[in-house]
């Protein structure tokens, strides 16, 4: 047949697919679509497709994968970024017809049953998530005979290769490698919704990598780029300015109930997410917390409950951000900025789908900054953190052993989260590698990228900017988003709150403040009392009596649940505490009396506290930056409650691990402080219940070990308490 013959036959067959994965036998491609599905089949190309969320992507690569099964080849491997998406693509290839199944961590005992499928050629499509290809028995035991076979690759939201994209994830770097290892002749397709120049530009170079040893075909050796107008009609979008978090949160309790449908609300931490979720139940609406926090299977359920429109609203953190998949979502309102405009257009792109119109409205804090800063510098790795991994991994190597997460914590002053973004970022660049019992290190010279790390530092700034930016601009609101992803073509919309004036109210009720008032000005927080000491104290060197201190901690030398006022990410007196926990030009500590607003809350606090037992003395542990802000507080509420002020504990030498991880923090604390003698002494011949107190409580590792000393010195229950506490 010609080409012109062979072109049409091959539109007629994905044309049949297209109606059949759609349901609709009138069904037709969208400009594009089947110029992506040509280039994959019949011209075996690397492809990019930047389109906006809604415009298709996954149709391209389910009648892609359809097509290639036709003609002889394997199935197709998707990477996709979160179990939900996984979810929603198993679902809609099944509809059509497509046999798809996926591997994860939620369905382990399904494995065996994929993997014999899979070999017979009863699977058509595979889904993984990038951490598959980190994990040594998938990378040994299914990894080798799916690339034999393989006949197309797809890597869904590739901008998460890209570490200029606003979600780069490690793991994903790992894709680089699978695809050099591919023949020419096997497709390759990355879908995004979400890249600007630089981060297509950075995916093409990736995809354009070759070492399968096939000779490439002329074709090939230029990426396939299908950058389609990002602009969406659908979305009516607005900006809100209000002053405090009780004026949004309230903002939202009057008027919820007039956005139409269902929608996600997006709040920038867990807490701020769960204090809106319960200001809203109060207000009567139905709404659910979807974070971090929130279970596996917790999660489903959730999801379920608003595609099903079973309530009103998720209250969600990032957490619930790619792969979520509501066509019929209405709106889309955001407590806080995320920390780009990209980023934002992502979230934002879960609505207005289809022939939904949906709106979208941002309620910018006056917090957000200090988030953003807080989330990027704890995403970025350090020099000398990484130092400190390499060199314990080498030297663990040489001995022949091999050290999981808990034994690095023992060896290197990094909280856990940070060393599993170390050993993801080292693995990928071939530094470490993931051994079955733990980590090793390769022995390859790897140096630390200083210079790209500040690109990418640099890079944070200027997208965090062009959101304040996007606050307060007079462009159209669709017209500045568009451009931020480098597509120059969008037009104003005529409907958004620059283009149209506000769409929406900007006057709350006093009653919808009251709720809210009352809802963020709640006191009191929990602080859970620690009830094992960390693995690895005796490689630190840290023993009692020539024991080694390990286990569980006994509950008579327990604290009892603690309390403080808030957290420093609370909505509500989580501005107020922040606002006294801050540093000057220097990054030193501003330090003075406890306000008298915080006393008076902290006081409330105590009122409320239903304690075990009530307490008879006070004594504070002395603050290493705010020394009057705890002593303050300490001899306060001693004064209020009528409590026996015992002083302060004493520090007896200087700590060797302030901050870090868990097992450095504790180390740090165990032999730092003493009960003076005098305390001792009053406690012996008055056992009573004696209340902890200090600024600001973070690991518990103090309260533990202070709480501990006490009780051992005859106090009969111990109550810590804080003024703030960070989680």
């Amino acid at each position: 047949m010609t080409f012109d013959q062979n072109h049409s036959a091959l539109h007629s067959e994905a044309l049949e697919l297209l109606r059949k994965l759609t349901g609709n036998p009138k069904a037709i491609f969208h400009e594009g679509q089947f110029e992506a599905i040509e280039a994959l089949v019949a011209e075996r190309r690397r492809a990019l497709v930047i389109q906006r969320t809604g415009w298709g992507k996954s149709a391209v690569y389910f009648i892609a994968a359809l097509l290639m099964r036709r003609r002889g080849a394997g199935p197709a491997l998707i990477v996709s970024p979160l179990l939900a998406l996984m979810r929603d693509q198993v679902e809609a290839a099944s509809r059509a017809g497509v046999r798809a199944a996926m591997v994860n961590s939620s369905n382990v005992t399904e494995w065996e049953e994929i993997r014999s499928a899979l070999e017979a050629g009863g699977l058509d499509v595979l889904l993984i998530g990038p951490e598959r290809l980190n994990n040594p028995a998938f990378r040994t035991e299914w990894l080798p005979s799916i690339q034999a076979r393989m006949g197309l690759l797809v890597i869904d939201e590739a901008h998460c290769i890209s570490d200029w994209g606003h979600d780069f994830r490690p793991d994903y770097r790992r894709i680089r490698h699978l695809i050099a290892e591919l023949p020419a002749s096997v497709p390759v397709l990355a879908t995004t919704a979400t890249a600007n120049q630089r981060v297509v530009q950075d995916v093409a170079e990736q995809l354009n990598v070759h070492g399968g040893g096939e000779q490439t075909p002329d074709f090939s050796q230029e990426v396939f780029i299908l950058r389609g107008p990002l602009s969406r009609d659908s979305l009516r979008l607005g900006v809100l300015q209000l002053k405090h978090s009780s004026e949004r949160v309230a903002w939202l309790v009057e008027h919820l109930g007039t956005l139409e449908g269902s929608g996600i609300i997006y709040a920038l931490t867990v807490s701020a997410a769960e204090d809106t979720a319960a200001a809203l139940r109060e207000a009567g609406y139905e709404v659910l917390a979807y974070t971090g926090k929130t279970d596996p299977d917790e999660r489903l359920e959730v999801e379920s409950a608003l595609k099903d429109n079973r309530v009103k609203a998720l209250v969600a953190t990032s957490a619930l951000g790619m792969g979520f998949d509501k066509p019929d979502l209405g709106f889309v309102v955001h407590l806080g900025a995320p920390s780009s405009a990209v980023a934002y257009y992502q979230q934002v792109g879960r609505a207005g789908r289809g022939a939904i119109n949906a709106d979208v409205l941002l309620l910018p804090g006056s917090e957000d900054t200090e988030i953003w800063e807080y989330f990027a510098t704890a995403s970025m790795p350090t020099e000398e953190n990484t130092t400190q991994l390499l060199n314990a991994l080498a030297e663990s190597t040489a001995a022949g052993q091999t050290l999981s997460v808990p034994a690095l914590e023992t060896r290197i002053d990094v909280r856990r989260s940070s060393i599993d973004l170390l050993l993801k970022v080292l693995a990928v660049e071939g530094a470490v590698e993931r051994a079955d019992r733990g980590w090793v290190s390769t022995g390859q010279p790897w140096v630390y990228d200083q210079a790209r790390y500040d690109r990418v530092a640099a890079t944070r700034q200027q997208e965090q900017q062009a959101m304040l930016d996007y606050e307060h601009t007079d462009v159209c609101r669709m017209v500045f988003l568009a451009r931020e992803l480098d597509d120059m073509s969008a037009q104003p919309c005529g409907q958004c709150d620059v283009c149209a004036g506000p769409w929406y109210s900007q006057t709350t009720s006093e009653q919808a403040a009251q709720i809210a008032q009352n809802n963020l000005k709640r006191v009191g927080v929990v602080i859970e009392p620690r009830g094992m000491w960390p693995t690895g104290l005796d490689r630190l060197n840290i023993s009692e009596n020539g024991k080694p201190v390990k286990g569980k901690i006994p509950p008579a030398l327990r604290a009892e649940a603690g309390r403080s006022v808030a957290r420093l990410s609370d909505l509500g007196w989580g501005n107020r505490l922040r606002e006294v926990f801050i540093t000057d030009a220097a990054g030193v500590a501003v330090d003075g009396p406890v306000p008298a607003d915080l006393g008076r809350a902290a006081v409330k606090v105590l009122g409320e506290w239903d304690w075990p037992e009530r307490p008879a003395a006070v004594i504070s542990i002395p603050s290493p930056t705010r020394p009057q802000l705890a002593d303050s507080l300490a001899r306060g509420l001693g004064a209020v409650g009528k409590l026996k002020d015992l002083g302060s504990v004493q520090p007896v030498a200087p700590s060797e691990h302030f901050g870090g991880n868990s097992v450095f923090r504790c180390a740090g604390v165990f032999h730092f402080f003493e009960i003076p003698q005098e305390v001792e002494e009053f406690l012996r011949e008055n056992p009573v219940s004696v209340l902890l107190v200090t600024d600001v409580v973070d690991s518990r590792w103090t309260f533990t070990v202070v709480a501990r000393q006490l009780l051992q010195a005859g106090a009969s229950t111990v109550l810590p308490f804080a003024l703030a506490s960070t989680h």
